[in-house]
């Protein structure tokens, strides 16, 4: 049973987008390892923008413009 857990930002991911990615990637573990789409597992995470962080910034400070 293939699980894949994706995690993004909470900020104006469509439900469109959201379809799509599933089944993408269900195609993919279908093609490459053989699997039955009705056994492959995909969890969408969203996540607020201030709870992420690279760069050693918050995702928030990092998207404001720079000046």
């Amino acid at each position: 049973m293939p699980y894949i857990n994706v995690k993004i930002t909470k900020d104006g991911t469509t439900t469109e987008q959201k379809k799509r990615i599933v089944e993408e990637m269900t195609q993919t573990l279908v093609t490459v390892l053989n699997k039955k789409p009705e056994h492959i597992h995909i969890v969408i995470d969203e996540i607020e923008p201030e709870n992420w962080g690279f760069a050693g910034k918050l995702t928030t400070e990092f998207r404001q413009p720079k000046i």
